[in-house]
């Protein structure tokens, strides 16, 4: 991503790519509850979009205690895609909320859990949504971890 030429972006169906996502996983150690806003549609990489969800879901699969949670609705005052994955885990420090983006970073909880990951999954998420003009970051929640990424919506008619 670091070196990448401009990709082409194509009109995508945010609905329908976390569905076949979903549905293309296999071996996860929890199943994803899914919520998804049909209908909305962004400029983007197919491929690039499946690796930040799937880099989304993997650590949720890492983190979370019993339960995961995709969900994917419209903030149409900003004309944003809203593509969230909250997990029941030990959550993330507010200390640490920026610092997970980081290459390399694994926080104390991440090593003693598993010894899977180099912690490069959440950085490439970040690389990537920002390569279609979007956002993601942690948001607060009382337990667990919620990790939102922001996309714009394609302009009607596109």
């Amino acid at each position: 991503l670091d070196t990448a030429e401009p990709v082409g972006r194509l009109p995508l169906d945010m609905a329908e790519l976390c569905r076949t996502t979903v549905a293309g996983r296999h071996g996860d150690r929890l199943p994803i509850d899914t919520r998804l806003q049909p209908g909305l549609t962004v400029e983007g990489n197919r491929g690039w979009l499946v690796r930040l969800l799937t880099n989304l879901l993997d650590n949720a699969q890492r983190h979370a205690d019993r339960r995961i949670e995709l969900t994917l609705h419209t903030d149409l005052d900003a004309g944003l895609a809203v593509l969230e994955v909250t997990d029941d885990g030990p959550g993330i420090p507010d200390a640490d909320r920026e610092r997970i983006f980081e290459r390399f970073t694994r926080l104390d909880n991440a090593r003693s859990r598993d010894l899977g990951g180099a912690g490069l999954g959440l950085a490439i998420a970040r690389d990537i949504a920002h390569q279609h003009h979007g956002t993601l970051r942690v948001e607060p929640r009382p337990h667990g971890a919620s990790i939102v990424a922001r996309l714009p919506l394609s302009p009607p008619g596109a």
